[in-house]
């Protein structure tokens, strides 16, 4: 299809509805997160969501990694507060390095690795073209930057073929 090279492998309203328990079973040993309305509104500190969900997935055996295209200050900080992940800042999604570099220093691989973010155009298709597994998850906030604000515009249309192509595949 015409996008699929930005359709995600899931679609979920937020991070903290995703079943971490029921992926671990599935044989995913790493995760790799978005900050920014992914995990708290754009620039926020860690909150007791965040810093529960990051103890939660110590314990049930995930390794984790923030990757960003934050400063360091920004990333380093949020990593501090959430405790039990490791960081990369300046990451350049939505090229590959630096997913690439996630999984190195977690220790794992393509095949059990996902990768969690809210933005299509350098989220998912970073690691969709990193062979990393996607949900994309729903912005927490609405105020953005205004080159985030117009790159979602775009979402809308991918979203759109998405949602009606996946309706398509559970009829036939």
């Amino acid at each position: 299809m015409l996008f699929d090279t930005f359709y995600p492998d899931h679609h979920i309203v937020s991070t903290y509805d995703i079943d971490f328990e029921e992926l671990y079973k599935k044989g995913v040993r790493g995760l790799i997160f978005d900050i920014d309305n992914t995990l708290v509104p754009h620039g926020a500190p860690p909150d007791e969501r965040s810093v529960a969900l990051f103890k939660r997935l110590h314990f049930i055996g995930f390794k984790c990694m923030l990757l960003s295209n934050n400063k360091e200050k920004r990333v380093s900080s949020f990593a501090e507060g959430v405790k039990y992940t490791d960081y990369i800042y300046k990451g350049g999604k939505p090229g590959r390095t630096g997913y690439i570099r996630s999984m190195e220093r977690m220790g794992t691989d393509r095949k059990n690795t996902v990768f969690i973010g809210d933005q299509l155009f350098t989220d998912v298709w970073g690691a969709k073209r990193a062979g990393i597994r996607t949900i994309l998850v729903q912005r927490i906030d609405d105020r953005e930057e205004i080159q985030i604000v117009l790159k979602r515009i775009l979402e809308r249309i991918v979203l759109f073929f998405y949602h009606r192509d996946r309706r398509k595949k559970r009829i036939s």
